[in-house]
This record gives structure tokens, C-alpha cells and sequence, in this order.
């Protein structure tokens, strides 16, 4: 089920979301539904553990004192290079 909603834009962003959408041959609706579905495709409650492990050598930094701001740094490494993601 479809449910109809208004939104507002900027002129320049909805001048060129229509471009957008045009430049991929579907709606400005549809072009704003796959954004939004992209959008919420990417949203996960859980992290796996795996993402903080084999970053790269620790160039003998003392992980014990150091690991909020290592962990910190490798997560937002991995989500910089994370298909879909800002």
C-alpha cells in the first residue's frame, strides 16, 4: 500500500533531483522513493564484530590506552567507504 505525502525542497535541490530523476529515465516520485528506500536499506541496529578487526598493523600504539579512539577511527573509516553510504 502506497500512502501519498508532500515535501519541501529547495528550488535548486528540486531542480536538480528532477534532473536526476530525468538523467535515469523514471518519476521524480520514483526517483525519491529509491532514494529513500537506499536510504533506509542502509540502517542497521547491529554492527558486525568483525568491522574493528584486521584494520591494519597498530604501528605499536598502545592499544589498551588508546582502543575508544582506534575503534572510533576504524568505524567511521569503514563507514566512509561503505557502499550506498555518505
Amino acid at each position: 500500500m502506497m500512502v501519498r505525502t508532500q515535501i519541501t525542497l529547495h528550488a535548486e535541490h528540486h531542480a536538480r533531483a528532477k534532473a536526476r530523476a530525468a538523467a535515469l529515465g523514471v518519476s521524480f516520485a520514483e526517483y525519491m522513493r529509491r532514494l529513500v528506500d537506499q536510504d533506509l536499506a542502509g540502517l542497521s541496529r547491529e554492527a558486525p564484530v568483525s568491522i574493528v578487526f584486521d584494520l591494519g598493523a597498530s604501528g605499536r600504539a598502545d592499544i589498551a590506552s588508546d582502543k575508544h579512539r582506534m575503534v572510533a577511527e576504524a568505524t567511521a573509516a569503514a563507514m566512509r567507504f561503505r557502499p550506498g553510504g555518505p
